[in-house]
């Protein structure tokens, strides 16, 4: 019975969009948030050019071109692991090399 009691908490719930609307959610856009999250996104692709050129490149496929991590992997010929390890590696190093519009250096 515990069991059943853990499965059902762990599903994954789904919410309507009706069911948003009517509890009072409107959905919209907020064009500055808008335009902040696309100047943003911009800062941090011109940043990737910072990195050394290993991360450059597995950056440039993983999250400008979307390519999931087994893509790369066969493009760069590179085992899926290694592939992962530098995903992780450069994303840690852009995240440091960025700082926030407003944010105090």
């Amino acid at each position: 019975m515990n069991d059943l009691v853990i499965d059902d908490y762990r599903k994954k719930k789904t919410t309507s969009l009706d069911i948003l609307l009517e509890k009072g959610f409107e959905p919209g856009d907020n064009p500055s948030v808008t335009i902040c999250n696309a100047l943003d996104g911009k800062a941090a692709v011109l940043l990737i050019e910072q990195l050394p050129q290993k991360y450059q490149k597995i950056m440039r496929m993983r999250y400008i071109q979307g390519l999931t991590i087994t893509e790369v992997s066969l493009l760069t010929g590179q085992s899926k692991n290694t592939v992962a390890v530098q995903s992780c590696r450069g994303l840690e190093k852009l995240k440091f090399l960025y700082k926030p519009v407003g944010e105090k250096i």
